[in-house]
């Protein structure tokens, strides 16, 4: 009886390591420059699917081989892009128009409606709102609409 219960609790955690694993390669990235090539596989001599032409593009990392990370991006494309020309990510991209405001707050003043599918320059997180950049404004929106936060 004991050698049974001894034998369900390893499994249960052996099944918690195995989950924790598994979902911790889902990470948010950055490209790192102005022209990144995307292969069909991980390695060099991997054809060429696409080309991104956008710094900062956040793309999801959602596997690895070696030095090779197999990402998806908003519009769901995929492919395999060398660590190399990743970064840390530091930008998102709205999923809806949003409101720019000037704090964190619905009764804040509005200073700019940004339109879905904008690249945006991210500076700080909080649990509801985001600090963001763009070219001509610094305000908060909210954080439930964006793509490329981890």
């Amino acid at each position: 009886m004991i050698k049974q219960k001894s034998f369900t609790i390893f499994i249960f955690f052996l099944s918690l390591f195995f989950f924790s694993v598994s979902t911790a390669d889902d990470i948010f990235l950055s490209l790192k420059k102005n022209k990144v090539n995307v292969r069909y596989g991980p390695s060099f001599s991997s054809q060429i699917k696409y080309v991104y032409k956008k710094i900062n593009l956040p793309i999801k990392q959602i596997d690895t081989k070696e030095n090779w990370r197999r990402i998806i991006d908003f519009k769901n494309n995929s492919g395999w892009i060398h660590w190399s020309q990743l970064k840390k990510v530091n930008s998102i991209i709205l999923l809806e128009d949003q409101i720019l405001f000037k704090r964190p707050s619905n009764f804040s003043t509005p200073i700019a409606l940004v339109k879905k599918g904008r690249l945006l320059a991210l500076k700080k997180c909080d649990t509801k709102w985001c600090k963001i950049k763009t070219s001509n404004y610094n305000g908060w929106i909210k954080k439930d609409k964006i793509w490329g936060l981890n």
